[in-house]
């Protein structure tokens, strides 16, 4: 018996953005492999804006009596925000998200459900995956720069196919564009996260050029990840590194003119340097003083929140009993005497 099939509803969210597969095609894959779950399941799809085609393809579904819930957006607001609503919108114990457009086949969800036994997330990563060399190149530099300032290893946080305990969501709130780090983001709560291997569905194998700016972007989402895993309860850390640095290289400056001045007689007016070593003191005293107003801050503000999560708690079931000084009092006790003291304890 496992984790799924012991609670009684799954629910499964598809946030529906730009990029998508035909519903009709979507959902009979999906379907089909949430049918082999064994488990009775609600199907969530949470509209990111206007989607008029999506939604008259949904429409279509629900008439022919498919049982599938739509949560429609006012407008634009990201994957991460979706998912997040859809979770608002959902019942069961189990929450499996899955992409609005086919990156793997349907009947490997449930490898991810069965993970749970053993993991509080599964992560899907495709395997082998089709992908041209510089798709291959880009997935490899993403997560070797991700592994460089976090120290985790992840195989395809691209893959949104993914399966979790509803504590996950409960904790872990996301924002942004954040979707794709919610494995990174589980693990440093404290969640057991397992990565698992899925089937690359055919109707993924494309070859797709992306913005500089994405890229760009991306960029700022390692490094808002990096300063969330390992800076947020201690900023300190962070600007006070900076700023030390900072002011010790602009006082090394400054001792060096001092002593050019001294011992060799170079004048420091029009002296670019100077003006830079003065800058950089003031900048590092800034920096550090911005990592104690952040101290500051969570000191006063974040005093109830925590950034663990306990697994398991093993107690003895009631306090101990008074012993007895052995000088005083047999070895073993009767029965009613025993109960005696335990009577007395209790009271």
């Amino acid at each position: 018996m496992t984790f799924a099939t012991t609670h009684s509803l799954i629910s499964v969210i598809v946030p529906v953005g730009e990029r998508q597969t035909p519903i009709a095609d979507l959902y009979a894959e999906y379907k089909s492999g949430l049918r082999l779950l064994g488990a009775p399941y609600e199907l969530i799809f949470v509209l990111d804006g206007l989607q008029p085609t999506a939604e008259r393809a949904l429409l279509s579904l629900v008439e022919q009596g498919e049982p599938i819930s739509i949560v429609s957006l006012s407008r634009y607001f990201g994957e991460a925000t979706a998912l997040m609503i859809g979770f608002d919108h959902a019942a069961g114990d189990v929450i499996v998200t899955l992409p609005a457009y086919l990156q793997v086949e349907g009947c490997e969800i449930g490898k991810l459900v069965a993970a749970l036994d053993a993991a509080d997330i599964a992560v899907g990563y495709r395997d082998p995956r089709a992908s041209s060399w510089f798709q291959t190149l880009r997935h490899r530099v993403f997560h070797g720069l991700l592994h460089l300032v976090t120290r985790l290893s992840f195989r395809d946080l691209g893959c949104n196919v993914r399966a979790l305990k509803r504590k996950v969501l409960e904790e872990v709130h996301l924002y942004g564009d954040q979707q794709r780090f919610l494995p990174l983001l589980a693990e440093r709560q404290g969640f057991r996260v397992s990565q698992i291997p899925v089937r690359q569905s055919n109707a993924d194998r494309r070859d797709e050029m992306y913005r500089p700016r994405s890229y760009t972007r991306g960029l700022l989402d390692i490094f808002n990840v990096f300063f969330l895993i390992r800076f947020t309860k201690k900023p300190l850390r962070f600007f006070g590194m900076i700023g030390v640095a900072t002011f010790a290289l602009g006082l090394l400056e400054l001792l060096y003119l001092i002593f050019d001045r001294i011992y060799f007689h170079h004048p420091l007016a029009d002296r670019p340097a100077l003006l830079l070593g003065s800058l950089m003191i003031v900048l590092g005293v800034q920096m550090f003083a911005l990592g104690l107003l952040g101290e500051l801050i969570i000191f006063t503000h974040a005093g109830g929140s925590k950034d663990y999560k306990v697994d398991r708690v093993i107690q003895y079931p009631g306090p101990v009993p008074a012993l007895i000084e052995s000088g005083n009092a047999p070895d073993k006790l009767p029965e009613g005497q025993r109960s005696d003291i335990t009577s007395s304890l209790s009271g």
